[in-house]
């Protein structure tokens, strides 16, 4: 998996308002491996470093970027049965 989003589809779902700030949301499903996965990713304007004012597709392609890099570096552990 070289790169996310040509390998998987990350998809814009929408921008909400919530108490702690402004989010970008998107779904990401792909296929690596012959793992299906699924997930959502919501990212937070302040810190993708937006503004408000810019145009919406410049907003979401900023975070969209930005969750994409996120979810390459991030760690996944299984919690395990014991947990459950």
């Amino acid at each position: 998996m070289n790169n996310l989003a040509e390998n998987n589809l990350v998809r814009f779902i929408n921008i909400s308002k919530k108490k702690d700030g402004i989010f970008a949301n998107y779904r990401v499903t792909g296929i690596n491996s012959g793992v299906i996965f699924k997930s959502t990713i919501s990212v937070d304007l302040d810190a993708a470093d937006v503004d408000l004012s810019d145009p919406v597709e410049v907003i979401i392609e900023k975070c969209a970027e930005m969750a994409v890099e996120k979810v390459k570096k991030s760690e996944i552990k299984f919690e395990g049965l014991a947990a459950v």
